[in-house]
């Protein structure tokens, strides 16, 4: 064994220990600019691709206690770990072996299982990880919010009710007493003063003095004792 063999594995190992998975692929037939524009790309989603002998890759799983990929680990082998999820690197490789046909997925690692090379392809077809978090919480909340809204319904239904009631129902006129201009306030009507006589008695005095008197039949008494007064002869 090469000196450096050991400095090379004991690195590899922990990598490997560091990462939430471990993918492995067949680069036959990339170039460098392949190589170049693939690691670009892993890159943006915190994610490495390392070219590696099979026998140091397959030492450095052993020591990293991972499941054993000896049946994998042919041909030209690179692997690719990262720091996030394993969802946007698979999704990563097969956007770029669509356009290069290149590299191939072999196998992969991930919670200490492994996948074959469909189960990778279909890991590439999920969203991102903090997607999947947030479309779970929605899931998780949605029950207490559905429960809100039944018990918040009836109320609500209510207020729709009224206000619609409110829109359809027609505007009470209101009627506007303008106030008469100062010249148009009608006038006042003046009683004319009758003035009183001045002696209530008058009228009646004055009555009595236009009638006549009338003079009173004489008594039996009186005819007796008046002269009877001869006959002119």
């Amino acid at each position: 064994m090469r000196p450096e063999k050991p400095t090379i594995v004991e690195d590899v190992k922990l990598r490997l220990n560091n990462s939430p998975f471990l993918i492995v692929v067949e680069y036959g037939g990339m170039n460098v600019n392949h190589f170049a524009e693939l690691r670009n790309r892993l890159g943006g989603a915190g994610a490495s691709l390392t070219v590696i002998k099979n026998t140091f890759l397959r030492r450095s799983i052993k020591d990293a206690g991972l499941p054993d990929l000896d049946a994998h680990l042919v041909g030209q082998t690179a692997f690719v770990v990262g720091e996030k999820d394993i969802c946007a690197s698979a999704k990563i490789l097969k956007t770029f072996a669509a356009e290069f046909e290149k590299p191939t997925i072999r196998v992969a690692i991930l919670d200490n299982s492994i996948l074959e090379t469909a189960q990778v392809i279909a890991l590439a077809d999920l969203p991102p990880k903090e997607v999947l978090q947030a479309q779970l919480l929605g899931l998780l909340l949605s029950p207490a919010t559905k429960l809100v809204r039944t018990l918040n319904e009836p109320g609500a239904s209510l207020a729709r009710v009224l206000a619609a009631m409110a829109e359809k129902a027609p505007a009470a006129p209101v009627k506007v007493v303008e106030a008469a201009p100062a010249s148009e306030a009608p006038e006042t009507p003046v009683v004319a003063a009758v003035e009183a006589p001045a002696d209530p008695a008058a009228p009646v005095a004055e009555a009595a003095a236009e009638v006549p008197a009338v003079e009173a039949a004489p008594t039996p008494e009186a005819a007796e004792a008046a002269p009877t007064e001869a006959p002119a002869a």
